[in-house]
Parts: C-alpha cells; structure tokens; sequence
C-alpha cells in the first residue's frame, strides 16, 4: 500500500474549499444520478417503470441499444434486415459476445432469454407491446408452451423472429423485456438474481451495490464489446422521491444530475442554475386513471342504460372541472403543456385526437361540468366522495391537492387523498380492486402513437382502468392490419378519439424532460423519450 505522509491533511482541506460540484467529482470518482423512486425490481422482464428501467440500460444491452441522441443504433447484434413482406426479421450478433461474469453469449441463449420473457410464470408487463411477435400473446396467456414463440436461432450468431404483421421490431428491442437475462443465475436464485453477486448482465455496467431506499451502484463491465468507450467507472443512482430534496442535493453538489426538477417559478430556476437546468420536449402524457370497474365511476350491477349514462355524465364532470391552464402554469410550471388527449403531439405522420369540448372556454367546461355532475345525480346535498390515490412524490402530492380543490370548488365533491410508496401503489393500481381515481400516464417506450393506446385494448398488467370496449379493440386491430402508414395512423386516431368520448381516462398534461445537469457533465444530449444511458457521459475537470 503507497504512503502518503503529512502532505494527506493539507490536500483534504484543500479539496474541501473547491467548489462543490468538482468536490463530488474528486472526492468520489462517481457520477452520481438522482432516479426517483426504489426501482420495483432489476429483472429486466418484469420492468415497468422509469426508475428500473434507467438502471437496466447500464447493466443491459439488447439487439439494437440507442445513442445519446435516442437514436437506433447496433447492439449485440452488428447488422440486421427484414423481409419484403415485414413479418421477418435477421439480427446477426457480433463476434465474441460476452457475460459480465466472462461465459459467452449465442444466439440460442437470447432466444431462451425471450421465451423466459413471455412465459405466463414471468407476467411480463410490457408483453403485450410485442402483440406483433408471433404466438407471443397466446404463449403469455399459457395457451401456447413458450417454444411456440416466434424467435428462434439459425445459428450461433443469428436470431431470427417472426411476425403476424408487419412492425417496428429494432425500436421495440430497446426495452427492458427484449434484454437478454441469465437464465442460469434465474435457476440458481429465483427472484433473488437480481441482487448484487448474483446478477450477471451484458451491458455496459454491471450490479455492484444495492442498498435499499438509499441507492444502487454500478461499476464497469470490462467484458462489455464497447468498454474502451465507456469513459465512466462507477455510477450510483439515488433514490430521489422527494424533487424538493434532490434540488438541494444537487445544489450542494452531491448529485450530478436529478431525475426531475421540482415545480418552482421558472425564472428563478433559470436565474439560480443558468445552463445547468436543462428542458425539452419529451414524449409522455399525465393523465388520472378511472377504475371502471367499481362504482361510483361504473358499477358492476348495472346493466341498463340510463346508469351508465349517469356513470359517464360522472366522469365528463370530473374531467371538465380542472382548469389545465392553470395547472401547467401554476403547479408544474416547467413547460408541460395542457392536454386533451392521451397520445402527446411530435410523433411523426400522427395528429393527436382531443377531448369534443376542447374549445370550450372554462367558465364553459364549469357550467357543463355541474349540469353533467347533476345529471349523474349528485349535489350539495348529496356530494361525490371520492378516493384519489398517487405515488410518494413532491410534484404528484402539488397536483392532486390542485385537483381535488377544483372538484370541490367547482362541484363540491369531497376528496380524500392517498399516498402511497411506490411498490404498494404499483400493485393497487394494477389489481383494480381498492382504487377510484389514481394518479396515471404514460411515458413512450417507442416514437409510435399506439405505444400509448394498446394497453386500453386488452385485459393485461397496464390496463389499470379496466376498460373494455369491443369498437375500441377493433380500430386497434384495423390499425394493426392496414395497408399504409397513413391509415394506420388515421385508425389509431379513430381509437384514441373513442377512448376520449368515453371518458376512461382523465388527461391533464403533456410532458416536458427537466433536469439539473452539473457543468462537468458531458454528452448529456436531449431526446424524445429522455433516456441517458451513462455509457456516453463523462465527467470532465
């Protein structure tokens, strides 16, 4: 071990006086990342949220990955191609792929990796974005055995899928469940694989620590084929799910970069961090969630329709009494903007549907919101108790108390507000059992409008809402089968505007990407779906 002698003392009291940000960067040798809340899980098939997934793209890489900028480029595989026809497709792997713990990968393990993926004991929530892949909906509902998949392995180094229409296949390979897992740590360990010593990845990064609520470390896989690029040794991801507290972490320079910024004046942010804050278009839409299942919103019981009309009058009302203009200025107030859709404006070929009283003023929308909340037969005397649950958050907690004044000054209904961490949250919402209203939206997996809209189409793990509607399925699969892109988009709009008239959702608005990135930080670059993988940051003196 080197001796360091008397000069040690002198050098720590002058690092203490630099500035703090480079004082993160020289004390620790790390990036370190705000992420929000404790991810739910690391296995990268079960995956169904932000926080997880911002972790998986270190430790994983697909057949085709994204640069900096979000755009597709080679993964494990170096070059693929499709048949005229679409429904075919050829990724061939590069040579000497390797596991972090140095075994080699081929093509026969990515396909069993997949067949993992959608085997029914896996409930993988974003299977249903691969409806495309053939048998892969009936292998996930256990009416196929996972061998029927439509994957399958030509040889070492090329993997085949096959589809029932044509598809995007290269962007869907970039999500968590497309990522190769090891099936042998799976076998060894069960859901325990995840944890560090056991978790064997092939990305860029690999699992050193995980201490839970507190953060999670990866260090550099040296067995990954790009590793001479990846200019970053160690990266620890926070958990952040208080924005307010994240802000001044950073502030003190103990964070290179958070995952939000809390809602603040605008102006004041830009005055304090100047270049630091940086905002920009991102693909991702908020909206509250209706469990149509229950009453009040929809009642089990009844069949006949002038009580359903009464449930949708209902839900009309709450969706008309909030003020969005209000809300995006006042409350989140870091460029969203209000929406009246589900499926957010930038995607190419795709004009978004909106809510028929869009135009209306809001002294318009109050009028017609307490004319419907009578109708439904509500009043001061008999007022609308309702439940409105959201995840552990600063920004969440701002807006559902904004919500729930402007439903009880506008209608009178008396709210009561849950607030819940996010794994509890994640499973109520998903089981559709104690919840009313509750927090929702969708962020873009894909540049696609019908990333947003399928899981309104089936009765899988995303459908929180439980909406069911034949005509609404039907667009989606006239979608699936056209011809052009263009009526594929005109379907997918005539889908979106039913799921609106319906009221199954209450949409609120559209995102915008907001973080706090240190000036030391290079190759942070915006893109559409606000994914920063740390293999192409660096830190600079």
């Amino acid at each position: 071990m080197q001796r360091y002698g008397a000069a040690l003392p002198l050098a720590l009291a002058l690092l203490w006086l630099i500035a703090p940000g480079a004082r993160a960067q020289a004390a620790a040798a790390m990036l370190e990342r705000g992420n929000g809340p404790e991810p739910s899980t690391l296995d990268a098939h079960r995956c169904q949220e932000v926080a997880c997934g911002n972790v998986l793209r270190d430790l994983y890489e697909g057949l085709v990955t994204e640069d900096a900028r979000g755009r597709l480029i080679p993964g494990m595989a170096q070059r693929w191609s499709v048949s005229a026809d679409g429904r075919s497709w050829t990724f061939t792997l590069r040579e000497g792929l390797q596991w972090s713990n140095g075994e080699p990968i081929d093509a026969q393990q990515i396909v069993a990796s997949f067949r993992r993926a959608f085997a029914p004991a896996t409930a993988a929530p974003f299977g249903e974005l691969f409806d495309a892949l053939d048998n892969a909906q009936a292998v996930q509902a256990g009416k196929l055995p996972p061998q029927r998949l439509g994957v399958s392995a030509a040889d070492a180094r090329t993997v085949v899928f096959r589809l029932n229409r044509s598809a995007g296949l290269p962007a869907l390979l970039t999500l968590p469940i497309a990522f190769p897992v090891y099936l042998p740590a799976v076998e060894q360990y069960g859901a325990q694989h995840t944890r560090p010593g056991r978790l064997v990845s092939n990305g860029a990064y690999r699992l050193a620590a995980w201490t839970p609520q507190a953060n999670l470390v990866v260090e550099k896989n040296p067995r990954f084929h790009d590793a001479a690029a990846v200019a970053i040794e160690r990266v620890r991801f926070q958990v952040t799910e208080d924005a307010a507290a994240e802000l001044q972490r950073f502030a003190a320079g103990d964070l290179h970069i958070t995952e939000v910024v809390p809602p603040q004046p605008l102006p004041a942010l830009r005055k304090r961090f100047g270049a630091q804050l940086r905002l920009s278009p991102y693909l991702g839409a908020f909206w509250l969630g209706i469990n149509l299942t229950r009453p009040p919103l929809r009642s089990a019981a009844c069949a006949t329709p002038p009580c359903e009309d009464r449930e949708l009058a209902l839900r009309r009302a709450l969706t008309l009494a909030i003020d969005r203009d209000k809300l995006t200025r006042y409350v989140t107030g870091l460029g969203e903007t209000p929406a009246y859709g589900i499926v957010p404006p930038g995607i190419a070929g795709y004009t978004p549907a909106a809510m028929p009283w869009q135009s209306l003023s809001q002294t318009q929308r109050e009028e017609h919101a307490r004319a419907l909340y009578r109708h439904a037969g509500y009043s001061d005397d008999k007022p609308l108790v309702i439940e409105l649950r959201y995840n552990t958050s600063t920004p969440h907690r701002r807006l559902t108390l904004a919500v729930a004044a402007m439903w009880r000054q506008t209608l009178g209904v008396q709210v009561r507000l849950r607030n819940e961490e996010w794994k509890v949250f994640v499973q109520n919402r998903k089981q559709r059992t104690i919840t009313q209203v509750f927090r929702g939206g969708w962020i873009g997996d894909l540049a696609d409008a019908r990333n947003f809209l399928a899981a309104f189409g089936s009765d899988g793990p995303l459908n929180w809402m439980g909406y069911d509607d034949a005509g609404y399925r039907e667009r989606l699969a006239k979608a699936d089968a056209a011809r052009s892109e263009a009526a594929r988009n005109a379907w997918l709009r005539a889908a979106e505007q039913r799921l609106l008239n319906d009221n199954a959702a209450i949409p609120l608005y559209f995102y915008s990407s907001k973080h706090l990135v240190a000036s030391n930080v290079r190759g942070f670059e915006a893109n559409a779906l606000d994914r920063h993988a740390s293999r192409w940051l660096s830190l600079s003196p």
